[in-house]
């Protein structure tokens, strides 16, 4: 059995993004998470829930995202 360390985060590094739409007018809904792994050549993926229609981003968690925790709306560059 192996020890986690303090050095292994427990929050999430990247989120996932289920995208619809184009422009000021994209839609952004958190669809799950992304660690990745201690050599970043991968990532270890859940999702909350599976998009079935537009796009999949994942994007670097920032402090705000860890502050504000919204799972809706919280758009970003591509």
């Amino acid at each position: 059995m192996s020890k986690k360390t303090n050095d292994t985060p427990n929050r999430p590094t990247h989120a996932i993004w289920q995208v619809t739409g184009e422009g000021d007018k994209a839609r952004w809904n958190r669809v799950g998470s992304a660690w990745m792994h201690k050599d970043a050549k991968g990532a270890n993926l859940k999702f909350d829930s599976f998009p079935m229609h537009g796009r999949v981003v994942v994007r670097e968690v920032s402090e705000l995202d860890n502050a504000n925790d919204s799972n809706t709306n919280a758009g970003g560059a591509e």
